[in-house]
């Protein structure tokens, strides 16, 4: 790491004169971590779409998605990328906290230290949800099936050790019932898999889930927020339901390569943040469940990314996840 570092050290000298003047002067290639349709994905492409124009005239941004391990395939792969600035990732809070959290002899990054901390997207709640054809209508349904049950409930997310994983096994954890979990490589891939029926719950991103509920192939039972979300006004919060203080929300971080120039980093601040003041953009965002976040700066989004990862690590405490069972 070192002498790569010091190898690409006379190359970086040019960098912040590069930054006030010819970038970006190819295509700026934009790392997601899930498959397209997901949430991050959605997020992503909503983004980079107003973005561009904000950043320079001749601004192209092209998404790449690296999907698996719960975001954490493309996170890495973004670690290893020259920081000059034509490298970024729509990151999650799978990749950069709950991965870490739960994988931290498998996860091979840092989520504070090895990046560079651009803006904050946006996030959202999750949804505890069941096929459109389970006869659950209720949490409780859910749970007293659950628990009466000789063998336990199959439920999904979008990759072990990603929010969805860690917000299902809480949900079980404090609920008082053993699921045997199964993961996808996507939220597109879990959500198929409710239309399907294959498993019997799921903790998902109700970015992904929304249009799934509104076709009725999904059902909500309940939101992770501590209160109901504008989509899904007649749809309870866990905490309402008696789960004290469950909140768990998954968010978007716009973030880079530890080490891109200062000059770039403000540029793309400055985009991202002129981009999510648009009221179009903020409409789009939130019609598709995320809702849009207010003014970051490179530095209040380190804090965040840093907080966020604390609060994982606490409810891995709590729940004393052991990765590969509900």
């Amino acid at each position: 790491m070192h002498r790569r570092t010091l190898l690409a050290a006379p190359a970086l000298l040019s960098l912040p004169a590069q930054a006030q003047t010819g970038y970006p002067d190819r295509p700026i290639n934009v790392v997601v971590g899930f498959l397209a349709g997901g949430s991050t994905d959605l997020a992503a492409r909503l983004l980079i779409d107003r973005m561009a124009p904000h950043l320079a005239p001749q601004a192209r941004l092209i998404i790449d998605n690296r999907a698996g391990a719960g975001g954490s395939i493309g996170a890495e792969y973004v670690t290893r990328q020259a920081p000059d600035g034509y490298t970024l990732a729509v990151q999650s809070a799978s990749s950069q906290g709950t991965n870490p959290a739960t994988l931290p002899d498998t996860v091979r990054y840092d989520p504070v230290e090895d990046f560079t901390h651009i803006a904050i997207l946006g996030g959202g709640p999750m949804l505890i949800i069941v096929p459109g054809s389970s006869p659950h209508r209720s949490v409780a349904d859910l749970v007293a099936a659950a628990k009466a049950s000789a063998t336990p409930p199959l439920w999904a997310s979008s990759g072990t050790g990603g929010i969805g994983h860690l917000t299902g096994s809480l949900f079980t954890h404090r609920a008082g019932f053993r699921g045997e979990y199964v993961p996808y490589r996507g939220g597109s891939a879990v959500l198929e898999a409710m239309r399907k029926a294959e498993v019997d719950f799921s903790a998902e991103v109700l970015a992904s889930a929304y249009p799934h509920v509104r076709d009725g192939t999904s059902r909500p039972l309940a939101v992770t927020s501590l209160v109901r979300h504008p989509l899904l006004p007649d749809v309870p919060t866990l905490q309402e339901l008696g789960f004290n203080g469950f909140e768990v929300v998954t968010w978007n971080l716009v973030q880079g390569p530890k080490g891109i120039p200062a000059p770039i980093v403000a540029r793309l601040n400055r985009a991202a943040m002129e981009s999510l003041a648009e009221p179009t953009l903020r409409r789009r965002l939130a019609e598709a469940g995320v809702d849009p976040a207010e003014p970051s700066t490179p530095e209040s989004t380190r804090a965040f990314a840093a907080s966020e990862l604390a609060k994982f690590r606490s409810i891995v405490r709590e729940t004393g996840l052991v990765l590969g069972r509900g």
